[in-house]
């Protein structure tokens, strides 16, 4: 049963087979946060990795994706506990944590983000997450507890090759494949992006777990949900940049 005020979670959403599409948010711009709300997306993935991580700055944005209903997720740096702690307290509903390439890399993460008996995340409810203490410590923790989404990113080719052990890690929910940095880190003696990526998805589907993908159009949206990811995000940086760009094309 969910606290009073809560709506069904994202988790639960992904849970139960919903087709999620998000955005992948760098600019600290909490219009944009509310202009996606408005458009009807379901979840804001803000970006604290690449983007500034101001916890004050990010706060702000998940409020008003909160005040319109709509759950957050946060990319955080990689081995950060401590800023995973902050950011489900400040009300996401869910961490995206990179450069996972290990089965030990994934506990790590489940550990961070789940309170005792399943993780050591330190407790509190008087911050936003708690409804500021309004909400009964064992509602609090129960929630979170069946709520929280877990997702973790395959970026290297050590991940790849350990991709089966990493999405049966318990209460890792989910992969996202970092494609730009697997690209990066992918040297000659390594499996081709698109054979590796391949190699994760199965493992992902394996394992009964979340896939998320990032894209750049609506039609590698649906190719996205049609091969199988649960959540999809679409880079929003780049989706505006090629608006911008078309609409200065009309001088040229």
């Amino acid at each position: 049963m969910n606290p009073p005020g809560r709506p069904v979670s994202l988790r639960a959403r992904a849970e139960s087979g919903e087709r999620l599409i998000g955005a992948l948010l760098r600019m600290p711009a909490e219009e944009l946060t509310e202009m996606l709300a408005v458009a009807g997306f379901d979840f804001v993935l803000i970006d604290a990795e690449h983007g500034p991580a101001d916890v004050i700055a990010l706060r702000q944005h998940i409020a008003v994706a909160t005040m319109h209903g709509v759950p957050v997720i946060v990319r955080v740096g990689e081995d950060d506990p401590g800023a995973i702690l902050r950011v489900l307290d400040q009300g996401a509903q869910g961490v995206l944590v990179p450069h996972i390439d290990d089965a030990a890399a994934a506990a790590a993460v489940v550990a961070a983000a789940h309170y005792p008996p399943v993780g050591t995340r330190g407790f509190a409810t008087y911050s936003r997450a708690g409804r500021f203490g309004e909400t009964a410590p064992e509602d609090h923790r129960d929630w979170y507890l069946r709520n929280t989404l877990v997702l973790g990113m395959i970026e290297s080719p050590a991940g790849v090759s350990a991709a089966a052990a990493i999405a049966a890690a318990p209460g890792l929910d989910g992969i996202m494949i970092g494609p730009a940095d697997l690209a990066a880190s992918t040297g000659p003696d390594d499996l081709p992006l698109p054979e590796a990526t391949a190699v994760v998805n199965r493992a992902v589907a394996a394992a009964g777990k979340m896939r998320m993908d990032i894209v750049g159009t609506p039609a590698a949206a649906a190719a996205a949900f049609d091969d199988g990811a649960r959540l999809v995000v679409y880079n929003l940086a780049s989706s505006l940049m090629t608006h911008l760009r078309g609409l200065r094309a009309a001088v040229d």
